[in-house]
């Protein structure tokens, strides 16, 4: 076991966090909202509503900041991501990844990274039929 999966097996405190990464103008941008959780999602399972209601609160925010210019998903399908993972990573990783994506655009990058730190990403997509519905990112 490394030293993440010790971290995420002791923790105490989960997080769900949702990001969106666009592209605004020619400026990359990745707004984040989140909550803590009580349980531990199975990473093959849905993230239900407590992932619903997070992307749709941070859908609303993106949606507000198209007035601020024109916008576009920077990576494409995997645009719109939940992830889980213990507060403790959440707070001391996820700015420098953040960071680090902001400043390269390298997308491969960043999800190998969330890889490292997240026990469960998830892409959000939507169709007609089911609504809002959550892919395992593997």
């Amino acid at each position: 076991m490394n030293l993440i999966e010790e971290r995420f097996q002791m923790s105490e405190h989960l997080y769900l966090l949702a990001l969106a990464l666009i592209d605004q103008e020619g400026q990359r941008f990745m707004p984040l909202g989140g909550k803590s959780i009580s349980k531990f999602i199975d990473p093959n399972s849905n993230p239900g509503i407590a992932g619903k209601g997070l992307a749709s609160d941070l859908l609303l925010r993106v949606f507000q900041k198209s007035e601020s210019g024109r916008l576009r998903r920077s990576n494409g399908d995997q645009s719109l991501l939940l992830i889980q993972l213990p507060m403790e990573l959440m707070q001391e990783r996820i700015p420098l990844i953040k960071a680090q994506w902001i400043n390269t655009g390298d997308n491969e990058k960043l999800m190998a990274e969330l890889q490292i730190v997240c026990n469960g990403i998830w892409s959000a997509v939507f169709n007609r039929e089911d609504g809002l519905n959550f892919s395992k990112v593997t």
